[in-house]
């Protein structure tokens, strides 16, 4: 009875399937013609007869079982790509045009390199973004000690970890609608849900539903779409501490990050938390491993902290990269160069840690900074021949958004990450030879779009 359905009325399916018959009958026929020449030989006949007619020459039987295959297999295409167009204008409207491209790159990006990307705050989610237009094996692992905001009261109020930065991070990864997005994004203004987000009260909501934290993510994964993984670095519940440099003693990400002192060493509490055992086994099966962008203390460092998941970092053969801020952070890393963030990095997970730094380098107009300075930020500079005594490469790029908000640029910053590494992990075995190729031509393509 299900396949009866197929037959309703206004379904636009049906002359599509009464094509797809005429050319099933069209290839018999030439195939009978080819294989049995006494088949059929009234129709042979007839269309012989016709065509005698018509040009006033015989028509050789082998020609005639050539045209109906020719026209069978025109005839199945046409009505093969109008039944899935039918099928596609309805489910995924905005999908079918381009039908056959979206497709080839959804099915390549899912052979892309295996990406980790290991942050949190709003940094991680630009590098997310540029990320999911060349692979769909990025898995974000992201800190969970923000205490503050609508995070920090679900936090404390659900007993939950703090749903924020995973939030932006799946809305990063999305391939669904932008209204759902934007629905994830919402913040409410008014009563007494003013400060939360739609995203986290869902987040939230699904971990009581579920009962696990990580399940929660994974169930709101398939409802956004995702192209990846998001991943905290740990289930437990952790509080970020600093001991800063003038000796007093800071707890949580928020009060660190408004201390507006310099830190010292950053810890956990308790002091060797365990990682989720999914993060460590991406790092370890990573090709690139990136650190940052985000906020050095409060965003970047928390997840370096866990044990396994820096054994892991240290024992990785993927390329380590990591990703400088823009601009330096007042209260974290104020006057800090491209150097003095790798030696805080160092300092907290040994050296070398990380295989490249990268920095942006190009100049930044004075009308963008203004504001910036007048709240003591600067544009980070790229000191090489420091970052090359500490036993790292700096690469330098402009890697910043053309306009707007000084920040990373996340088709910019995706494609020289992914660029530095097809030249240093170089050419990949035979059976990835195909997608090494489309994933050079995706970047040409980047760079040509750019320009």
């Amino acid at each position: 009875m299900r396949l009866l359905r197929w037959l309703y009325p206004g379904l636009r399916i049906k002359r599509w399937l009464f094509l797809f018959a005429v050319a099933t009958a069209c290839l018999a026929f030439g195939v009978a013609f080819t294989f049995s020449p006494g088949t059929a030989p009234a129709i042979a006949a007839a269309i012989t007869h016709a065509l005698r007619a018509k040009s006033g020459a015989d028509l050789p039987r082998w020609a005639l079982a050539a045209g109906f295959i020719a026209l069978g297999v025109a005839v199945a295409v046409v009505s093969l790509r109008g039944a899935v167009l039918s099928v596609v204008e309805v489910l995924a409207p905005s999908a079918a045009e381009g039908l056959g491209e979206a497709l080839f790159w959804r099915r390549q990006t899912g052979r892309g390199p295996r990406i980790v990307a290991i942050g949190g705050g709003t940094g991680l989610p630009v590098l997310l973004r540029g990320l999911k237009t060349y692979t769909g094996n990025t898995t974000a692992i992201v800190t969970v000690g923000d205490d503050g905001g609508s995070s920090g009261r679900l936090r404390g109020e659900l007993g939950i970890l703090p749903p924020g930065d995973i939030r932006n991070c799946l809305l990063a990864l999305a391939d669904t609608e932008p209204l759902m997005e934007e629905v994830f994004g919402h913040r409410f203004r008014r009563g007494s849900l003013a400060g939360h987000t739609v995203g986290n009260l869902i987040l939230g909501g699904l971990s009581e539903v579920t009962g696990d934290f990580v399940q929660a993510i994974e169930a709101a994964s398939r409802v956004l779409a995702v192209r990846g993984r998001v991943l905290p670095s740990t289930v437990e519940d952790v509080t970020l501490v600093a001991d800063m440099e003038d000796g007093s003693v800071v707890r949580g990400e928020t009060a660190i990050a408004a201390a507006g002192r310099r830190v010292r060493r950053l810890r956990l509490d308790p002091e060797a938390p365990k990682a989720l055992a999914h993060a460590v086994q991406a790092i370890t099966d990573a090709d690139v491993v990136v650190i940052g962008p985000g906020s050095l203390y409060t965003s970047i460092l928390p997840n370096l902290l866990l044990p396994e998941i820096l054994t892991a970092l240290r024992r990785s053969r993927a390329l380590r990269v990591f990703v400088v801020n823009v601009m330096t952070q007042p209260g974290e890393t104020d006057g800090y160069t491209a150097s003095d963030h790798l030696a805080a990095l160092q300092a907290h997970i040994g050296r070398p840690g990380v295989d490249v730094v990268l920095v942006h380098s190009a100049r930044l107009s004075e009308e963008r900074l203004a504001p910036y300075r007048e709240k003591g930020s600067e544009p980070v500079a790229p000191d090489l021949d420091r970052c090359a005594a500490l036993g790292v490469h700096l690469l330098a790029r402009d890697v910043a958004s053309p306009e707007g908000l000084v920040r990373h640029d996340s088709d910019r910053l995706a494609a020289v990450i992914l660029e530095e590494a097809l030249e240093r992990l170089g050419r990949p075995d035979a059976g990835h030879l195909v997608d090494y190729y489309y994933l050079q031509e995706r970047l040409r393509q980047g760079r040509r779009t750019r320009v």
